[in-house]
């Protein structure tokens, strides 16, 4: 962790809120798919991390783990991080992260579903690291490409996209109909209305 003061009231109170979010069996499923996505202990460069939220952190923090992750779902050749070292000096580990960031982007997470760097190296938000995570392994297995090494359900599948095409009397025939959600005229009457301007006889 950075050296950081402790936090007191509302700032404390905020980031065990964001504490709660972390959930530690979806960090042993993202171990075991990442383990398994960058070829396991035996011969990686990714090695088992400690157990708990700090051991994963520590894990990720120097981006070298991430960096290994994501070439591993591109084609041998078309690697997005060229160059994966790693580092103690705390900018070359910020650099990598967030070269993983770019790549996982341009792989196809939303931006909104992205980490921030401080979120990982500082330690200040390890269930978004964890939602990114999800959402990548979630993306590698819908793209089908055969680069997904693991298990299929331990992500949650992403929705397909299901397009529907008219014909132009199909299309016409809608235009025709009254939809309930403008309302409905049925039973409506001018009885007992009198013409505007006229004085109510009393």
């Amino acid at each position: 962790m950075a050296n950081r003061g402790p936090s007191y009231g509302l700032s404390r109170e905020v980031q065990q809120k964001i504490d709660r979010q972390y959930d530690p069996e979806l960090e042993q499923v993202l171990v075991r798919w990442i383990l398994a996505q960058c070829g396991g202990d035996g011969g990686s460069a990714v090695a088992q991390p400690a157990p708990g939220r700090d051991g994963f952190q520590q894990w990720l923090k120097d981006g070298t783990v991430l960096c290994w992750l994501i070439n591993s779902l591109h084609p041998r050749g078309q690697a997005p991080v060229a160059k994966i070292q790693a580092s103690a000096m705390a900018f070359k580990q910020m650099e990598q992260i967030s070269q993983f960031l770019q790549a996982a982007e341009r792989y196809g997470i939303a931006a909104t579903d992205i980490f921030q760097t401080v979120d990982l190296w500082e330690g200040k938000n390890m269930a978004c690291v964890q939602r990114t995570l999800m959402n990548l392994g979630s993306l590698a297995v819908a793209k089908g490409d055969g680069l997904f090494v693991g298990d299929p359900n331990w992500f949650p599948k992403k929705s397909q996209e299901n397009r529907r095409v008219f014909s132009e009397d199909k299309l016409k025939e809608g235009q025709s109909v009254i939809g309930l959600q403008m309302g409905t005229n049925r039973g409506a009457s001018q009885a007992g209305m009198t013409g505007y301007g006229m004085p109510r006889q009393i």
